[in-house]
């Protein structure tokens, strides 16, 4: 879940509540009264030794966007859909909460991936390599 849904008394039973699906882990969208819109995305890394790990994380975004988002989401122009927001997940072992993100669909049949971010900590973390060890330790902390 986005973590300030986490936050919530209710989390997503919070009433007035809208998801794509019948819980947020089978949702790709997602609006919280009072809190806000989210998008499901995929945050790629590069780690050495030619492996990658990719991140499943929530956006926020705008819940005006969201409204359009909605509507091409699983029609045709999905394809061409570009989405605009922030991290709306910490990500280990960067943290990056409500970094701004862009993101891209790559596979008309897979969720947008994150592309580039107009912060330098996040662009880095979409397009350097990263130590193996370190991104690996820091994920197992924190499941």
């Amino acid at each position: 879940m986005p973590d300030p849904v986490l936050d919530l008394p209710e989390q997503e039973h919070t009433p007035g509540t809208w998801m794509t699906g019948a819980t947020a882990r089978s949702s790709v969208l997602m609006q919280i009264p009072g809190v806000g819109a989210f998008v499901r995305a995929l945050l790629p890394v590069r780690l050495t030794g030619g492996h990658m790990v990719t991140f499943g994380v929530w956006l926020g975004v705008d819940p005006a966007d969201l409204q359009t988002i909605a509507k091409v989401w699983f029609a045709p122009e999905y394809r061409d859909l570009v989405v605009a927001g922030y991290l709306a997940n910490a990500v280990p072992p960067w943290g990056l909460l409500a970094a701004p993100v862009r993101a891209i669909v790559r596979d008309p049949d897979e969720t947008p991936y994150c592309d580039s971010s107009s912060s330098v900590e996040l662009d880095r973390v979409l397009h350097d390599e990263w130590p193996h060890d370190l991104v690996l330790a820091a994920i197992s902390h924190t499941t």
